[in-house]
């Protein structure tokens, strides 16, 4: 379990710097928090990886949450996935954020 972690954080990661470097537009979500391209496409690869790999773990994601995908049922173990945590440094163009 841990390779697959650490693969899919390293891919996500190597997304988040490329969104990083070219520069990117800034939304807002419905609590007034930033989101941008790295946020999406980062938990798009996290996913995609944690579903295929652990089709049977439920996965509950910040910017599927955010846009209204619903949780599924979590009597049990679930993996919880913030992307990019640190977006608004991201966008000031600080390197203190994470993918987890």
């Amino acid at each position: 379990m841990l390779g697959v972690f650490e693969r899919l954080a390293l891919e996500a990661g190597r997304e988040v710097m490329r969104v990083f470097d070219e520069g990117c537009a800034v939304d807002s979500k419905a609590d007034s928090s930033p989101v941008t391209e790295a946020d999406r496409e980062s938990e798009k690869i996290i996913l995609a990886g944690l579903r295929a790999a652990y089709p049977n773990i439920p996965c509950v994601a910040e910017e599927e949450v955010a846009a209204g995908i619903a949780a599924p049922d979590l009597d049990g173990a679930f993996f919880l996935i913030d992307p990019l945590d640190g977006t608004k440094e991201f966008v000031n163009r600080r390197t203190d954020f994470t993918v987890n």
